[in-house]
């Protein structure tokens, strides 16, 4: 079995893990243009529990959160990209505009986000806590994004003004 599951596979396979005693730590996000302070976050992520599940925003879904230019990576790329993590235990791609779904179908123990959320804003940390398990917010390393990112490229190579988005 490899790391990238379709969520039907991935519950199967926590519920088995579960009932082994391990604890289940689930991250969502875009990872578009993977870069250090995604692997920093990540790597965090997976100290809080036994097992990190990544749940990556498709390609739709990404277009209605950050614009229609965005992914710059297609969903199968990023996911193949991030399942290469050693901090990653499994990725699943989800098309919702939030995992609150998958969270309530998979029943995580620790949910983890960006310190750039408020617990408030979390999609599924009420639920997370309802079944007893515990919400985490990872402190975002300053100055790196993948907007950032795009934003050097378009000054350095095209002499581009910044872009006007929404992330």
């Amino acid at each position: 079995m490899g790391k990238i599951l379709a969520r039907q596979e991935l519950k199967a396979e926590l519920d088995r893990l579960k009932e082994a005693g391990k604890r289940i730590v689930f991250t969502n996000g875009c990872f578009d243009i993977l870069h250090a302070g995604h692997v920093t976050y990540l790597q965090a992520a997976k100290a809080a529990g036994d097992l990190l599940v990544l749940a990556l925003n498709s390609d739709s879904s990404i277009r209605v959160i950050k614009g229609e230019k965005r992914p710059l990576i297609p969903e199968d790329q990023r996911a193949q990209v991030v399942a290469a993590l050693g901090c990653v235990d499994y990725v699943t791609v989800f098309a919702e505009d939030t995992p609150l779904e998958l969270i309530r179908y998979l029943k995580p123990d620790i949910l983890v986000k960006g310190g750039d959320w408020k617990e408030e804003q979390l999609a599924g940390g009420a639920d997370v806590k309802s079944w007893g398990g515990k919400v985490l917010l990872i402190p975002v390393v300053p100055g790196i994004s993948t907007t950032n990112i795009v934003e050097k490229i378009r000054e350095t190579y095209f002499a581009l003004p910044p872009l006007k988005t929404n992330s």
